[in-house]
């Protein structure tokens, strides 16, 4: 059963994460979203990307009771993976516009910060970097992509916090660039789409790489060795009684 759901209108592109329950983010999903992608990349008919969940949520983060079961060896590769995934959207050489339909938990939020523009919904969604509250470290990746976003001051409150924003919080730290009412997701996530995949497509590319590449250039120098640490961190056994007590919920 395919994980992602692809459609596409007028140069628009959606991808939709459809993992039930809660999108957790697995190896396959990584995989699922990295292969379409990068058929994206070199559709000339598509000009923009909007990356939203299915259901109530838009992703719970990694799928911890899943990826309890692994190996550390296979942990690492799978980390690897996912980084490397959260990077290739980062750099994208096309608009991607983050619709959070629902909360954007852990690594649901780095998914989230590697789109160009994000718009979230108003009503009870959160999201956070809550890594710290269970005992776990963050990637690398994740922190580079947050004081991007919100500067480095604030995404260290924030992640020593490691607290849940609402809509309203987010939008004020900067973590989101619009709130919308549910109903009005849809409309508004293409109207965004819409706007970017009216610019030209290679300036577009050459701002964006301008403006990005010199922080995945950073994040590339720390990589391995912070999902060594992230790794070593989630074998620990306090940090492990932690993530045994985390269950995937509706």
């Amino acid at each position: 059963m395919s994980l992602i759901h692809l459609s596409t209108s007028e140069n628009i592109a959606t991808v939709v994460l459809s993992r039930p329950k809660v999108n957790a983010i697995n190896e396959s999903l990584v995989e699922e979203l990295g292969e379409c992608f990068q058929k994206l990349a070199i559709d000339p008919d598509v000009k923009a990307v909007i990356l939203t969940g299915g259901g109530s949520f838009f992703s719970f983060g990694l799928d911890i009771p899943e990826l309890l079961n692994y190996s550390k060896d296979s942990f690492t590769k799978f980390l690897i993976k996912f980084t490397d995934l959260l990077k290739y959207i980062f750099l994208f050489p096309k608009p991607v516009v983050g619709s959070l339909n629902g909360h954007a938990v852990a690594g649901g939020c780095m998914l989230a910060l590697s789109c160009d523009y994000r718009l979230m919904v108003s009503e009870k969604a959160k999201i956070s970097l809550n890594e710290l509250t269970f005992g776990s470290t963050v990637f690398v990746s994740g922190v580079e992509m947050l004081k991007m976003s919100v500067g480095a001051r604030k995404a260290e409150l924030m992640l020593y916090d490691g607290a849940m924003y609402s809509g309203e919080e987010a939008k004020q730290l900067g973590i989101v660039d619009e709130l919308v009412f549910r109903e009005d997701l849809h409309d508004a996530s293409q109207k965004i789409a819409q706007g970017f995949a009216k610019k030209e497509g290679r300036a577009f590319e050459s701002i964006k790489m301008l403006l990005r590449k010199h922080v995945v250039e950073e994040i590339n120098k720390k990589d391995k060795d912070s999902i060594l640490e992230f790794v070593d961190i989630w074998y620990s056994e306090s940090t492990w009684r932690n993530l045994e007590k985390i269950k995937i919920r509706d």
